[in-house]
């Protein structure tokens, strides 16, 4: 099974992204969202950023992620 998880463009170079997610930050080819910009919300897959997702579902989807990890270490 595969997750997509929301990252946050931070900055763009050439047709290459840093993005991140969790303070976590990672290289995304833009080849196939050539109108992404710094701010944006991506989904990357395999490298690349295959869609953008509006910012108000990717904070829902990340705070939803935190609450889920949170409660699982809550019952270890």
């Amino acid at each position: 099974m595969c997750i997509a998880v929301p990252c946050q463009i931070v900055a763009i170079h050439d047709s290459t992204a840093i993005v991140e997610v969790g303070g976590v930050r990672k290289e995304a080819w833009l080849d196939l969202l050539t109108e992404a910009k710094v701010g944006d919300y991506v989904i990357v897959h395999a490298g690349y950023a295959i869609q953008k997702v509006d910012a108000e579902n990717a904070e829902q989807t990340l705070r939803l992620l935190r609450e889920m990890l949170e409660r699982e270490g809550d019952n270890q």
